[in-house]
């Protein structure tokens, strides 16, 4: 199983991980490892250590505040696109 500097985490099937609920919690909480939840193969969710996930909210947040910021200093420099361009960037 992966732990919490590596950027590979084991993947566990989801029939396991009710088995080994508690187990695998240990495993994340104090050794610091990540297990990805799988069903047929393929991730459905992460068990990780909450410093971990405590991280990954402060880097969604300044990523969030570089991008309103961004989005400000276009509004101050007169880089808009009109309501019609908009819609016909979407396909609308």
């Amino acid at each position: 199983m992966g732990n919490s500097e590596d950027s590979r985490a084991e993947g566990v099937p989801i029939a396991e991980v009710r088995r080994n609920l508690a187990d695998l919690m240990g495993r994340v909480a104090y050794g610091k490892e990540s297990v990805v939840v799988t069903r047929h193969g393929k991730g459905m969710a992460a068990l990780v250590p909450v410093e971990d996930l405590a991280l990954l909210n402060r880097v969604r947040a300044y990523v969030q505040r570089r991008q309103a910021e961004d989005a400000l200093r276009e509004l101050d420099t007169g880089q808009t696109v009109s309501w019609s361009e908009l819609k016909g960037e979407l396909g609308l």
